[in-house]
């Protein structure tokens, strides 16, 4: 039977009784519990059991995080081009078979910093492109109106799930050791893959040359958002962020592992935490954004997220202090849900269809393109002046984010925008007139759930934007 192409009225719509938006949200969560494991186990690995150096741990986060500066044009220009449910499962499915390749050689005695370095380049190239194509396929599930709810509740499933991926990868990692503990985030792939497979809502025509080269797709989509005031800004505010949380997250672990003795289960936890913060940030968003305006919200939770660093530039070791940066990471992570919620939403709803993917690719490649030179200078700062003066300047770095929002027209913004009607000499479509939430074929009705609902960036701090 074809899917139902009837449209739904947004209007007291239960997002959950719907099985293509079950089944995209169900893949994607296991990702992000997947990359939590992941996140979790390997600083540890490297820190604790190959006792890597701070420079060795900087050059395994330049490394992993230089493929979406170098790729997330050309997969965003791939996902408007071709399948983007296709493109996700060639990514999980890459994923799941390097990761797997880890626990294999520390089983037989042959694991390295060497082999990690490259597993993080190969993983890093997988995700990047998954993600271009799983955030770019959320509005051709939903209608535009439901857009922040979609995203709203995306964020706070995530959040749960890196929370339950943390606590996981910290118990594997006790139980089996970060080696082995990967195996949880191969299994992740695997269900990532299966559920996007049985997504079948058609995706939007793709009307253009097929002769067309790439890298002209590619200037279509910075053109695009260059000539945006909303989209370029906020691709601006999520670089600065990035920068600044790129020099911190290098480091956080290995200060907190090493510097502040804190074990490996406590680790877990207090990623955790944090992650319940992004939940409940995400699940608010809507409710802020309606009550203070999108704008103001998203500039009060920047003006608080350099604060909430600074019991971790005070802390010494012990439980107090723990518990102390435990609570800071949640109020974190909570300004990051909500901000992070807010500004994909406009994003997405201020963007054709034929252009969703190559502007996320855009924010995604200045965002990540400011990761491994953060990486780099974490590394040499952590080396020259110490860890704790690094973690002081990317403290301070946080408030160049502020800045730009803050002189920016979208300081004031009261109002989601309306979508765009079309998107003339992009390459962009005209948005449809009326995009659906399409319910899959058989979908049993079920009562509105009082709560309802790319691999996602777990790291400390997370992505804020």
């Amino acid at each position: 039977m074809p899917p139902c192409t009837e449209p739904l009225s947004a209007a007291g719509t239960s997002l959950w009784q719907h099985r293509d938006f079950r089944r995209y949200l169900t893949g994607q969560a296991a990702s992000v519990t997947g990359s939590s494991i992941t996140q979790m186990a390997l600083p540890v690995l490297a820190v604790l059991h190959l006792d890597a150096s701070t420079a060795q741990v900087a050059w395994l986060a330049f490394l992993g995080q230089l493929p979406p500066a170098v790729l997330a044009l050309h997969a965003g220009a791939l996902a408007d081009r071709h399948s983007k449910r296709r493109q996700m499962i060639l990514g999980d499915l890459v994923s799941a078979t390097v990761l797997a390749t880890v626990p294999v050689s520390a089983a037989l005695g042959t694991l390295t910093l060497t082999q990690l370095m490259i597993v993080a380049v190969v993983q890093g190239a997988a995700s990047v492109l998954h993600d271009a194509a799983a955030i770019s396929l959320l509005p051709s599930l939903v209608d535009r109106s439901l857009i922040p709810r979609s995203n709203s509740r995306v964020g706070a499933l995530f959040a749960v799930a890196a929370t339950a991926g943390s606590h996981l990868g910290a118990a594997l990692t006790a139980l089996l050791g970060p080696a082995r503990a990967l195996l949880g985030d191969v299994a992740s792939c695997l269900i990532s893959a299966v559920c996007t497979a049985r997504i079948q809502t058609a995706e939007p025509a793709r009307a253009r040359p097929e002769i067309r080269r790439l890298r002209g797709e590619i200037g279509d989509g910075l053109r695009y958002v260059r000539g945006d005031d909303r989209l370029w800004t906020l691709t601006l505010v999520n670089a600065t962020t990035s920068f600044a949380l790129g020099l911190l997250n290098t480091l956080w672990a290995l200060y907190l592992l090493r510097s502040l003795a804190m074990s490996a289960t406590v680790f877990g936890v207090v990623l955790g935490l944090g992650a319940l913060g992004a939940a409940a940030g995400a699940l608010t968003a809507p409710a802020l954004a309606r009550r203070y305006g999108p704008g103001p919200m998203m500039l009060t939770t920047l003006a608080i997220t350099p604060l909430t660093q600074l019991p971790l530039l005070l802390a010494s070791p012990g439980l107090a202090w723990q518990i102390t940066i435990g609570a800071a990471l949640f109020l974190q992570l909570a300004c990051a849900g909500a901000a992070g919620t807010t500004q994909r939403s406009i994003r997405q709803i201020v963007t054709t269809a034929g252009m969703q993917a190559r502007m996320q690719a855009v924010s995604t490649w200045l965002t990540s393109g400011a990761r491994p030179a953060a990486a780099l200078l974490a590394g040499g700062l952590g080396t020259w002046i110490g860890v704790r003066p690094a973690l002081t300047v990317g403290t301070f770095l946080l408030v160049v984010p502020l800045v730009v929002l803050a002189r920016s027209p979208l300081r004031t913004l009261l109002h989601m925008p309306d979508q765009p009607p079309s998107a003339p000499g992009t390459g962009g479509e005209p948005a449809p007139p009326s995009p659906v939430l399409r319910a899959a074929p058989a979908a049993v009705p079920t009562p509105p759930a009082s709560t309802e609902g790319a691999r996602h960036d777990r790291s400390p701090g997370g992505d804020a934007m």
